[in-house]
């Protein structure tokens, strides 16, 4: 059942500010590609509009847009910067954050994501890395009533280089603990090095904090993989899969261009021009389909999601069940936006693998987007999940596994 959330903005009115933001990422997309340049000037094009305060109320100077309203414009900027949607993946999450929290401290940073200041993350670490046994440790200042110190290294900080403040995840005293660091304090030093095939603009590089001191205010709670239920899990999912589906609509977009304008077929093919042709009909056909089923179950979990999140967050059921269906969703979107990104290639011969065109971009973003939470333990905990009752994992993790 759909639930509808009232909100302070429509579709329209959110279109009409972000689409020709969207429109001028896109045009250097390509080229940012080639180049390997991170999207530095686009972030800043997105904070002068506020994106990142979608999901804060008009009260506190956001644009009061419901879950639902967020991933549509996700869906959106994917489709023109995939990378982008991934990068701010835990700045949406911290919003949602504050929007639950009753403390004094909401407020401030609610204004904050208004004024445009993006919040990215630093959880996984080099080796095990496991939820349980962080090397990154919160230790007291000595120095400074209630102050903290911040030693460790982490990796997969995606996000972080274009962000002012990172989460960090750490161990004070064997608890897990989120930490927020400013992401110019001094002892943090951040390297673009990651080395992925795909999603290379996510700022997904490795992050060292040296001794880096930390108000006491800063630490926000228990650290990701607390026990127990959580909406979290799902909705980071969520903007994985939304970023899935703004590829296949580009990539829908760039191959129908491309066969637009093409004039050069084969003495077999059936039709003059490829555009006519109903087998390259039929490739952009299936691309066209990828991109519109990962579009709408991308958006009938976020809706499920505004319900959970409006007022009922501690709902076990509601929980299960929007963690459940995100699950499945993997097993739908995944495999087809891989193969209609490996299909589109059929549309032409040789020209069509041209670097000048990159068009296999879009497979390496998918494919590379798709390992996170790999799909093959996530249709294991479905089945089991189906079969025998097992309780949902919620919280993942590298390591040893759980007993």
């Amino acid at each position: 059942m759909t639930t509808t959330v009232p909100t302070t903005t429509t579709d329209e009115q959110l279109d009409e500010i972000f689409a020709p933001v969207f429109a001028r990422i896109a045009e250097g997309a390509l080229q940012r590609e080639h180049d390997r340049s991170l999207a530095h000037d686009e972030v800043r094009a997105l904070q002068d509009v506020r994106f990142g305060a979608l999901r804060v109320p008009t009260e506190f100077g956001g644009h009061g847009a419901s879950v639902r309203q967020l991933f549509r414009q996700l869906i959106a900027l994917a489709a023109a910067e995939s990378n982008l949607p991934q990068a701010l993946r835990v700045h949406w999450w911290f919003v949602e954050e504050q929007l639950l929290d009753e403390s004094p401290e909401r407020e401030r940073w609610l204004r904050a994501a208004a004024e445009g200041r993006l919040v990215g993350n630093a959880i996984s670490e080099p080796g095990v890395g496991a939820i349980d046994r962080y090397q990154t440790r919160l230790t007291p200042d000595g120095s400074t009533p209630g102050g903290l110190r911040l030693s460790g290294t982490k990796y997969y900080s995606t996000g972080s280089l274009y962000a002012d403040h990172i989460i960090v995840a750490a161990d004070r005293d064997g608890e897990r603990v989120a930490v927020l660091v400013d992401a110019d304090a001094d002892g943090v030093t951040q390297h673009d090095d990651w080395d992925g095939f795909g999603q290379r603009l996510t700022a997904s590089g490795t992050t060292e904090f040296h001794d880096v001191f930390v108000p006491g205010d800063r630490v926000l709670g228990p650290g990701y993989g607390t026990p127990g239920r959580t909406y979290g899990t799902s909705y980071l999912q969520l903007v994985q899969l939304a970023v899935l589906a703004g590829i296949a609509q580009r990539a829908t977009d760039d191959a129908s261009a491309w066969v637009r304008d093409r004039t050069r077929t084969y003495t077999h093919a059936a039709a003059d021009l490829p555009r006519h042709d109903p087998l390259v009909q039929q490739v952009i056909g299936r691309l066209s389909s990828a991109a519109y089923a990962a579009r709408a179950i991308v958006l009938d979990v976020a809706d499920q999601l505004d319900g959970i999140l409006a007022g009922r967050s501690d709902d076990a059921d509601l929980l299960d069940r929007v963690e459940f269906d995100v699950a499945r969703a993997q097993a739908a979107v995944i495999p087809s936006v891989l193969d209609a990104t490996t299909q589109l290639f059929e549309v032409g011969g040789a020209s069509i693998t041209s670097e000048s065109l990159r068009l296999d971009r879009h497979w390496r973003n998918a494919r590379t987007i798709s390992v996170h939470n790999p799909l093959i333990y996530k249709l294991q905990s479905v089945g089991d999940h189906v079969l025998n009752g097992s309780e949902l994992p919620y919280a993942w993790s590298a390591g040893t596994r759980s007993s």
